[in-house]
């Protein structure tokens, strides 16, 4: 477990009492009171506090089914976010993007410097530069300290009124399936932008600094301005009942702000001396004279320079991802099956083909999916995105040998590479011998080391399970458990562990100091009498932990 729990203390304590307000503002109000934490925005809470605070988020939206959790789309959306990084105005602050299971059009920034970009945004966007313009953007909002001052803001109304997001995303868990997520839908509920309005100065500020970090990256400084004006145009468009952007809506977009983004970009684009080629920049010698700053890609990644093949596109490859990962595997096939037999041949694309394989696997067609994956594979044999996917189609087919030699042929070239090593170890563990789970254990352990991803702690786990190292199993299965939002659970299972007879001194000692990590948060959720989604309902430990009356997923009581 992270070792924050001094830390811990003050931020549950932020985050049960936004778990109060965001379930009972309309009727228990009188009921509730908040913590105040001070006058200025900095004394409120401490950068390594807002990082655990995001973390929190994090967890939670997790337990929500609410994160397109994927080693690849994670690979992805973080290099691109920290090339971006490295030429903003703080380069050494903590950031960490992820991809929202939405659909809405819309990116948001949180607490800490986590970022997220809504699955809708991504698979609306044309290029990677737009992508990266809204990235950049939302980069803006947090170098410039914009979240700081709209807490300071939101207090003159609502207390601690941006803490209500966390509140929210477990309130909305209390409800269940649809209601939960109806919480977050729609520009993430009350997610950040949504109830705390950046002011019009701070969007321009975002914008100018955004543009700039674009331009030091490498990409095109136009593409901000001309990604929201197509947003306009296209609602423009479609008089006929087009709903307006939330991107639009959070981010309020003017004649104004879009002339002085594009004049902005092409002051920077005349101070390289540099011309556009028609409507398009020349992005090979903007980026060889803009000289950005060097962003080294993290060099397990899948999607090194070259790992695509030549001539296909990493940022399409990973858009259709997105929009097959976020959506239904059966209409998603459907969608590709419409597109690709169309006979204009308009939409028979690589990108296109490879999103039609994927939901095909997803949906269990494995055989089918090779017959889509073979031809691109022929034209593009070095590609390890492809690879990786007609190794996924054949385990899904039943060809077990077929796709562990694929498999370990993949991890060979791209060792501790999450994503390979994540598939690679699953296939292992499926039906292998006690050797195979080993392997597999093995080659998951070192990449639990800097990781937040709960799919690989489980499939460490089984591993372990199947070779028959049950603590180590059970160590991960309570770690995958806590970054899912699952405290409790995790906690149950790390007692229960303490519990055995064959603990040697350090396996014990590894457990106790992960229940002490835990105790603060656990402890503080109970003192607030705040059940998560993980409490059982209408148990007696639940009567127990959260008192008399308390039987529900999600209750609390004043304590005045």
């Amino acid at each position: 477990m992270p070792h924050r729990h001094l830390r811990h203390r003050l931020l549950t304590a932020l985050a049960s009492a936004a778990v109060a307000f965001a379930a009972g503002a309309q009727d228990r109000t009188d009921d509730i009171r908040l913590p105040d934490l001070g006058s200025s925005a900095n004394a409120l809470i401490s950068p390594q506090e807002a990082q655990d605070y995001g973390a929190m988020m994090l967890q939670q939206m997790r337990a929500l089914d609410m994160v397109v959790d994927d080693p690849l789309l994670d690979d992805y959306i973080n290099n691109l976010g920290f090339r971006l990084v490295a030429n903003s105005a703080r380069p050494k602050d903590h950031f960490a993007f992820f991809i929202a299971k939405d659909p809405v059009i819309n990116a948001f920034s949180a607490p800490g410097g986590y970022i997220g970009m809504n699955s809708g945004l991504i698979v609306i966007t044309r290029s990677e530069d737009e992508l990266a313009a809204v990235m950049a953007h939302e980069i803006g909002h947090i170098t410039q300290n914009h979240l700081q001052r709209a807490y300071e803001a939101a207090k003159k109304d609502t207390p601690l009124l941006a803490l209500v997001a966390l509140g929210a995303i477990a309130a909305g868990g209390a409800a269940g399936g649809q209601a939960a997520a109806a919480t977050l839908l729609g520009g993430q509920g009350v997610l950040m932008q949504k109830q705390i309005n950046f002011t019009r100065k701070d969007e321009a500020e975002a914008d100018r600094t955004g543009i700039e970090t674009l331009a030091k990256s490498g990409y095109d400084p136009n593409a901000m301005a001309g990604f929201f004006q197509r947003m306009e145009d296209e609602m423009s468009a479609d008089a006929g009942g087009i709903d307006v952007p939330s991107l639009l809506l959070d981010h309020p977009v003017t004649s104004q702000r879009i002339s002085d983004a594009k004049a902005r970009a092409g002051s920077l684009i005349a101070a390289q001396k540099l011309q556009p080629k028609g409507n398009l920049l020349d992005k090979e010698r903007w980026a060889q004279q803009t000289a950005p700053i060097a962003y080294v890609k993290d060099p397990t990644s899948l999607l090194a320079s070259g790992s695509a093949g030549k001539d296909l596109s990493i940022y399409l490859l990973m858009r259709e991802r997105v929009r097959v990962l976020s959506d239904d595997a059966y209409r998603m096939s459907n969608y590709y099956a419409g597109l690709l037999g169309r006979q204009d041949g308009r939409y028979d694309t690589p990108e296109n083909r490879y999103g039609y394989a994927l939901a095909l696997t997803r949906s269990g067609q494995g055989g089918k999916a090779i017959a889509q994956l073979q031809p691109l594979l022929a034209k593009h044999p070095d590609s390890l995105v492809l690879r990786l996917a007609m190794a996924d189609a054949h385990l899904q087919d039943g060809q077990r040998a077929a796709a562990l030699e694929l498999y370990a042929a993949l991890n060979t070239e791209s060792p501790r590479n999450k994503a390979i090593g994540l598939a690679y170890a699953n296939a292992l563990i499926q039906g292998g011998s006690k050797a195979q789970a080993e392997q597999a254990a093995s080659m998951l352990r070192p990449m639990l080391e800097d990781t937040d991803e709960p799919g690989l702690f489980t499939a460490y786990a089984r591993a372990s399970e199947r070779a028959g190292e049950a603590v180590r199993a059970g160590e991960a299965y309570a770690q995958a458990s806590f970054l899912s939002g699952r405290p409790f659970d995790a906690m149950e299972q790390l007692k229960t562990l303490l519990k055995r007879n064959d603990l040697d001194y350090y396996a014990r000692a590894r457990i106790q100091a992960h229940i002490a990590d835990l105790t603060p948060l656990v402890l503080e959720l109970r003192k607030r009498r705040v059940a998560t989604d993980d409490n059982p309902d209408g148990t007696s430990q639940t009567q127990q932990q959260f008192g008399p009356g308390c039987s529900g997923r999600l209750c609390f009581s004043a304590e005045k």
